[in-house]
């Protein structure tokens, strides 16, 4: 395990490969964020998983932070935010999906949730779990566990797992 502060902001992320990180506060959650968002591409989805206020929406900010979008908030009255992301200087739409209030993947389905999933941008899912069926397994699973009132463990799995 690394901790999420000692991963060299130079080395890059393989986001193919199983990575599991240490976090210790709400900032080391965002550095973590920034370092995965480092490593994206156009057209990645991220399927976050994680209990209610494990830090998903604080890795989500993270990610943000990079694209120096700077108004992530957790979107559960809205299900998605759109915003734009700057990838190697080309201008994509970056969706912040929550769905939490969704009852599952029809609800998602029904809204139209796919298109933001199989768009040219890219699209991050908190509370994946809710509509597992729709998230492909091309997904990068990112899971966030509670290990104490600021520790997080944050497993990273480019393998679907239900």
């Amino acid at each position: 395990m690394l901790p999420g502060s000692f991963l060299p902001d130079q080395e890059k992320l393989n986001l193919h490969s199983k990575h599991t990180f240490i976090s210790s506060s709400p900032q080391e959650t965002m550095d973590i964020g920034k370092k995965i968002a480092k490593n994206l591409d156009k057209c990645d989805i991220i399927a976050i998983k994680g209990v209610l206020g494990a830090g998903k929406t604080c890795l989500v900010k993270g990610i943000g932070d990079f694209f120096e979008i700077n108004d992530i908030t957790s979107p559960t009255y809205t299900i998605v935010s759109e915003h734009e992301a700057k990838i190697r200087g080309e201008s994509l739409a970056f969706f912040h999906i929550d769905a939490y209030r969704l009852n599952g993947d029809d609800d998602f389905s029904s809204m139209g949730g796919e298109e933001y999933l199989y768009s040219s941008g890219i699209a991050v899912v908190e509370w994946s779990e809710r509509i597992s069926k729709a998230i492909p397994s091309s997904a990068i699973n990112i899971e966030i566990e509670i290990k104490g009132e600021n520790s997080r463990t944050i497993h990273i799995n480019r393998d679907k797992t239900d």
